[in-house]
């Protein structure tokens, strides 16, 4: 017969295993992170390759300890509104496009100044040295981590008016371009008519006529459907488009040491990875923009439009910081 002392331990027993279960629960349970971007969710598109290769690399560096939840096409907002959320701290990480970085740290304005890579190789010499993490590191007082940077290929010209060899075909051309100041001025020392819009707005703008055409990667043109509203693409190669993989602060922060390491691992290798998937996607994608009926010219001296775009160095040199900008030359000179 079962004594009342006898029925204690063993209730007793019951609710401490109960609680062991209960913080070995808590213990395990996966840290969430809400990560944003702007373009779609295809498997071209460099934004979505990025953010993909990031929770791939945290679930093989660290199984179950992280759950990353995914937040394309600007579901969270534009780029300026996830870079605001991620200050509050109301959104964990977002691949945000490198030039809206540059309205927190103007030395993000470097990645845009018009031909300053000739190739990708110069600029991950440039982003994944000294200049690239002085860069990351200055976003950090604005309550922001940066850990590193991915891409999306360099910017070229699309367009329903002409197709652009030479400088004076810009000339009349309404395009838009990213709200950005640099942006604006390479375009209007090149000739053309920028406009500066959301990234949201721009496909109806182009299907309307509102705008002629814009300047965008080739992977993001096709993932985007750009094919179906634009006529013609000139491969003009104007800017290295640097993404930049971006983490709250306050999320970075309430991870432990071990985790920390574990995510800036993660996005390095993320970042390896999806560098050679975006190089390896271009000339299929180049040649799947062809078959969807644009019309794809090469322009016909690059040193022309550089010669129109001088004025622009001399204008952000102050504002990027000489020392910075200096050191990213000596770098693509070499």
């Amino acid at each position: 017969m079962t004594t009342r002392s006898q029925r204690t331990r063993r209730l007793l027993s019951g609710l401490v295993a109960a609680a062991v279960i209960g913080v070995s629960g808590i213990g395990h349970a996966a840290t969430t992170i809400r990560l944003g971007w702007t373009t779609a969710d295809s498997e071209v598109d460099p934004y979505a390759i990025a953010a993909h290769y990031f929770a791939e690399e945290l679930e093989s560096a660290a199984p179950g300890e992280f759950d990353v939840k995914f937040f394309p096409n600007h579901q969270l907002g534009n780029d300026t509104e996830m870079l605001q959320g991620m200050q509050l701290g109301t959104l964990d990480a977002g691949v945000i496009t490198g030039t809206q970085v540059g309205t927190l740290e103007p030395a993000f304005q470097l990645n845009d100044l018009p031909f300053l890579y000739a190739n990708a190789g110069q600029a991950h010499k440039v982003l994944d040295g000294e200049v690239g993490q002085e860069m990351l590191s200055r976003l950090e007082s604005q309550g922001i981590v940066g850990l590193g940077f991915p891409e999306a290929g360099f910017r070229n010209a699309i367009n329903n008016v002409r197709p652009i060899r030479k400088p004076s075909d810009f000339k009349g051309v309404k395009l838009r371009v990213q709200p950005s100041d640099l942006f604006i001025a390479s375009f209007r020392a090149i000739g053309a008519n920028p406009v500066p819009m959301a990234w949201s707005d721009v496909f109806t703008a182009v299907q309307q006529g509102t705008v002629d055409g814009l300047e965008i990667p080739l992977a993001v043109i096709y993932a985007n459907k750009y094919p179906e509203v634009t006529e013609y693409l000139s491969l003009t190669r104007h800017t290295y488009n640097a993404l930049a993989l971006l983490m709250s602060k306050q999320t970075f922060d309430s991870l432990s040491a071990t985790q920390q390491k574990t995510v800036r691992k993660a996005a390095r290798r993320a970042i390896e990875r999806q560098r050679e998937t975006v190089a390896s996607n271009n000339d299929e994608i180049l040649a799947k923009i062809r078959e969807a009926g644009m019309k794809v010219n090469e322009v016909d001296d690059v040193a022309a439009f550089r010669e129109k775009v001088t004025g622009v160095y001399d204008e952000y040199r102050e504002k990027i910081g000489p020392a910075l900008l200096d050191k990213a030359l000596d770098q693509v000179s070499e």
